[in-house]
């Protein structure tokens, strides 16, 4: 019980007068060493950290509002608030800041603001004196009021003290009462006094005071003295609008009896803040900074107990997408629905959070597909206005929604087609609603937002399913607008009849305006699936029949878009030009244009003058060797004629690159000639070889004959058998010695058996082949014929 009785939430106070939410917690008033004195402790409910350390000081001026919240400021332009869950937990807060401070919990303020000009007599006014003394509350007494209340506003003192007199005595109740008495007698000069003092009442800035004007029986009578305004010759009629022209509608019944005086109470606060309080000046801008922080504790509040109702959201999008639903009352649901992520501004990031996953999780999506496709124009907008709402907080949820639809639906229909169809069909002149919409859809296929995901894969996956499911709906009215090929494969027969040249309505060039600034974004950002699919649809082919528009902001939107794809410098998109001599309708226009220089003049020659400067070899080559007659008479520019010269550097780079190649196959020839040089050496070695082989034979051949005649003079078999051993001997040592000369003299001829593995011979006419070699660049072919013989 008492976890929830001290449940706070601590907010401060912003530059831009805007309450922002530090965090949800639970307080205490304990005595910190520290501090040396008792302070107010507020510990986060997620971990426990601190999220406030205040010192409950003697002289802070401490203000208790609204039953549930208590203000303070710790120092200049610092201001805090605590606002409980509930009643019990403030009283119980504020009574132990009254006790440190000596003062009595009765009071909704525990000081008096001191201001530098009342410091020094401040001690004069005795600390009894509570209260200012109030003329009686009588007509004859109005101008002495007004003149009093009008008195007090430069006093910080003295606007407390006339607070506390006006809440002590039912004074407010009693003036009203009053206003209906001068209404009734016309009594104008009473009605005017009575403005002052109303509006002087506002400027004292009290929260008490608030809850007795707006509540339900007074707030129509404060806003008729506000009607009665002395500058005016005849007074406003706000109270008209709010009870006749402005009807609030329960689109589902409230049950709940507090929430619909809440709603009833801020709607009206707020027109009292911005319709009828003049523009406060610099000197007034601070007096109705509790009327802001009014309304927007009561938006945080009717947000936070519409959210908790979950039969009452149920029922409104159950109603929403029932087809049985009228068309009033499907425009009063979608109304509610925008007017209620309106409010959810007002929230801070981590509440706004839970608001949109709770809108998520009763099906907004499906149901703004639903709605979105209907032809009531109000419902539409209001549909795109909640669905801005959904995309501008949390881009991720929307695209995990769409991502899902081809699995979980049978039909075709997905929400980002409907959103893209929307876009096509807008039938605003102007394209307003299209204009909106390509800017919500740029943010769903920005993968800048997609880095911080928890889900890695978020970037390939929706790109992957966009470029499947959704880019074809996107660029048909391109490709059917600018569809002239007979083979085309994206259009039926029939399809070549359209006029090349983009159709002279303003509308439709409007809306291929917007496409093309899409696609340049998706060129942009999405390397790999756009080139892709430009590839396959020959995408920039068909973009650059709107260079023949009359529009010229859209032939520059066409340009733009191929000067996007030249700025990648991405050698397959230069081919993809080149194959399909994409430039000649760029120059096409650049001559059509003639010498008038404007911006389609200057935006086509600065994507001649990129090309150049960045040296795009491939493109220059191109544009030159096809080109450059068309565009040489053009001389008020130098970058046709630098392209020019571009090109005739790098032919001549090319030229002495081949020259050099040339030189080093010649030197090559010089190296293969030492080689076989080297190959005549071992030949050398072969005829040594030869000749040993010649001088042997002689030698065994008189041997054998010296033999012969010794045997015919023996006389007997063996003696003959015998004389043949010896010699034997002498013949095989000849032989050894023979090939161990023949191995040594042979041996620095070794690669003669790689010469004879590949069967080089040298041939008579070798010479003048080698002749004829150094006069042709290659030589190989002529010599593979001999490696094979």
């Amino acid at each position: 019980m008492s976890d929830t009785r001290r449940r706070v939430k601590v907010y401060t106070l912003n530059e831009d007068r805007q309450w922002d939410d530090r965090g949800t917690g639970h307080v205490s008033s304990t005595f910190v060493e520290r501090l040396k004195g008792i302070s107010l402790l507020v510990r986060a409910e997620s971990d426990g950290s601190l999220l406030l350390e205040s010192k409950i000081s003697p002289n802070t001026a401490y203000q208790k509002q609204q039953d549930t919240l208590i203000v303070w400021s710790e120092a200049d332009n610092y201001d805090l608030a605590l606002s409980f869950q509930e009643k019990a937990g403030c009283d119980e807060i504020w009574e132990k800041i009254c006790q440190v401070q000596g003062k009595d919990p009765a009071l909704d303020i525990t000081q008096d603001p001191i201001d530098e000009s009342e410091e020094d007599h401040f001690e004069e006014i005795p600390e009894t004196t509570h209260l200012v003394e109030l003329p009686p509350c009588e007509l004859a007494r109005l101008e002495e009021i007004a003149d009093l209340v009008t008195s007090v506003l430069s006093s910080p003192i003295r606007r407390e003290k006339l607070a506390l007199a006006l809440m002590s005595e039912g004074y407010i109740k009693k003036l009203l009462g009053l206003f209906r008495v001068c209404e009734d007698l016309d009594n104008r000069e009473g009605l005017h006094h009575l403005y002052e003092i109303v509006r002087g009442v506002l400027f004292l800035n009290k929260a008490a005071l608030f809850e007795v004007m707006f509540s339900d029986d007074c707030i129509m009578d404060v806003v008729g003295c506000l009607e009665y305004d002395p500058a005016l010759v005849q007074p406003k009629r706000h109270r008209e609008f709010l009870t006749k022209t402005a009807k609030f509608k329960e689109v589902i019944p409230i049950t709940d009896s507090e929430l619909r005086q809440k709603i009833h109470q801020t709607y009206r606060v707020q027109y009292i803040q911005d319709i009828i309080l003049p523009t406060p000046s610099v000197f007034e801008e601070n007096f109705l900074s509790t009327l802001t922080s009014f309304i927007f504790f009561n938006k945080v509040e009717i947000v936070s107990m519409l959210q908790e109702d979950e039969k009452f959201l149920t029922e409104v999008f159950a109603q929403l997408t029932d087809e049985a639903t009228e068309e009033s009352k499907r425009r009063e649901l979608v109304n509610f629905v925008k007017e209620f992520c309106a409010f959810s501004q007002t929230l801070q990031p981590q509440n706004r959070d839970a608001f949109y996953k709770t809108l998520a999780n009763l099906g907004i999506l499906p149901a703004l597909e639903i709605v979105m496709g209907m032809d009531d124009l109000q419902v539409r907008a209001a549909a795109i206005d909640i669905f801005s709402y959904l995309v501008e907080f949390s881009p991720s949820m929307v695209r995990e929604f769409v991502m899902q639809e081809p699995q979980q639906t049978e039909d075709d229909v997905l929400l980002i087609n409907v959103v893209i169809k929307q876009m096509i069909c807008d039938s605003d002149p102007e394209l307003g609603g299209a204009v909106q919409l390509m800017g919500l859809l740029r943010t769903l296929i920005d993968p800048e937002n997609m880095l911080a995901s928890t889900n890695k894969t978020e970037k390939t996956e929706f790109l992957s399913f966009f470029y499947k499911y959704c880019m074809h709906v996107l660029t048909a009215p391109l490709l059917a607008n600018t569809a002239h090929d007979k083979n085309s494969k994206d259009h039926p027969e029939g399809s070549a009849k359209i006029n090349p040249v983009c159709p002279d309505n303003f509308q439709t060039a409007q809306l291929l305006a917007l496409i093309l600034e899409l696609l340049t974004f998706c060129v942009e950002h999405h390397t790999y699936h756009i080139k892709t699919y430009i590839m396959n649809k020959d995408l920039l082919r068909r973009v650059l029949v709107l260079m023949n528009s009359k529009h010229t902001f859209l032939a520059l939107c066409a340009l733009r878009f191929m000067r996007r794809i030249i700025g990648l410098k991405d050698e397959y998109y230069n081919r993809y030009i080149i194959k399909g001599n994409l430039f000649e309708p760029v120059i096409n226009a650049l001559l059509d244009n003639g010498t008038r220089y404007n911006l389609l003049n200057s935006a086509i020659i600065e994507l001649f003058e990129f090309i150049k400067v960045e040296d795009i070899k491939s493109l220059i080559a191109h544009i030159v060797d096809n080109f450059y007659k068309a565009l040489e008479s053009i001389e008020y520019v130098q970058t046709f004629k630098g392209l020019k010269g571009r090109y005739e550097q790098e032919k001549d780079r090319q030229s002495q690159k081949l020259n050099r190649y040339r030189r080093d196959a010649r030197s090559m020839d010089e190296d293969e000639e030492l080689w076989f040089n080297d190959d005549d050496d071992d030949e050398d070695g072969e005829a040594v070889e030869r000749r040993m082989d010649d001088d042997f034979s002689d030698s065994y051949e008189k041997f054998m004959e010296a033999k012969k005649g010794a045997a015919n003079g023996a006389n007997g078999a063996n003696n003959g058998k015998s004389a043949a051993i010896p010699p034997a001997s002498p013949a095989v040592t000849s032989s050894n010695s023979s090939s161990s000369s023949v191995k040594t003299v042979a041996l620095p001829a070794t690669p003669v058996v790689k010469t004879a593995l590949v069967g080089l011979v040298d041939y008579p006419d070798d010479e003048d082949e080698e002749e004829e070699d150094e006069e042709e660049e290659e030589q190989s072919p002529r010599k593979r014929p001999r490696l094979s013989s």
